[in-house]
């Protein structure tokens, strides 16, 4: 089932490398809380020896499990946390080697960090949470979705890149054809995010989620986070065959002019996965900055019940 909605936004690069390497690469990072006004309250938990941070809603009686896209962090949902947490207790989660939370290279594929969420879900103690996790966070949730059947309730994604061959745009498909990450290690980080956060079309960010965003891929962090999207080669097309045995329902947001995840990545997915339901938004890449009221609408209508009528 394909609804056309509307919302927009993002562009260029994003972080996916597969570095597998058995010399797991632990980098301990300094955990950075910005002083807001945010109804979100940021923390930080050791999960699996790293320190991520994440923050929570007041307790419900059915979970949900946020993971932010990159380069951004769980600051990404502060327009619509306190609707979302009206529905559900919220646990938002910044990814090893994103936002603020500590990196393993090991983790920065695909299926290595859809385990961690199945962690994540343990440590928590969440009984089938929903889970919502637009771009990077779209593959790594159908990979928690097909190796974990039963764990999480049903799944939010879009916006993030699925289908083999690989669909994406030219400045995308330049970071994860490069030869090594070397070309892009002296980019300016801040400048290199700051080039990403320039494809949000309509949402003005508030400066403080601005410096969060900014300051979560510091030093080498931006560089590194890269890997995540130069493993989509190796990591697609385990997960293209997964993807029609996949029993957990799925709600696909897509934005109709992402330029740099193309929206043939959510059509692809559509008619793969056995229970879901498509959205298309007036969008580029980032529908859930853009349109961020009729995103929560559909994530809300999605937990109400949409889940269990596909």
């Amino acid at each position: 089932m394909v609804t056309k909605t509307n919302v927009g936004k993002v562009g260029e690069t994003h972080p996916h490398s597969s570095l597998r390497s058995k010399q797991r690469s632990l980098v301990k990072e300094p955990i950075m809380t910005i002083s807001t006004h945010s109804l979100i309250n940021t923390q930080v938990r050791k999960i699996d020896g790293l320190s991520i941070r994440y923050a929570e809603s007041d307790a419900r009686d059915v979970s949900a499990i946020l993971l932010s896209p990159w380069p951004e962090s769980l600051f990404t949902f502060e327009q619509m946390w306190s609707r979302l947490a009206e529905h559900a207790h919220l646990v938002a989660i910044d990814l090893p080697g994103f936002g603020h939370s500590e990196r393993r290279n090991d983790l920065l594929t695909s299926s290595a960090m859809g385990e961690f969420v199945a962690h994540v879900v343990e440590e928590f103690g969440l009984r089938r949470p929903h889970a919502v996790g637009p771009d990077i966070g779209t593959s790594a949730l159908l990979f928690t979705a097909a190796k974990h059947p039963g764990l999480l309730r049903s799944i939010v994604v879009g916006n993030g890149t699925a289908a083999v061959p690989i669909q994406i745009g030219s400045v995308l498909k330049d970071v994860v054809e490069a030869p090594s990450l070397e070309a892009f290690r002296n980019v300016d980080p801040r400048k290199g995010v700051e080039s990403v956060l320039a494809f949000v079309e309509r949402y003005k960010l508030p400066d403080h989620v601005r410096e969060d965003f900014l300051s979560s891929y510091e030093g080498d962090r931006f560089v590194e986070s890269l890997r995540f999207v130069r493993s989509y080669p190796a990591e697609l097309p385990v997960l293209d065959k997964l993807l029609p045995a996949i029993e957990t329902p799925v709600q696909i947001i897509t934005g109709d002019h992402d330029p740099g995840v193309l929206p043939v990545n959510g059509e692809y997915l559509r008619k793969r996965l056995p229970h879901n339901k498509s959205d298309i938004i007036d969008a580029g890449h980032f529908a859930w900055a853009d349109a961020a009221d009729e995103y929560a609408t559909l994530i809300i209508d999605w937990w109400n019940g949409g889940y269990e009528r596909v």
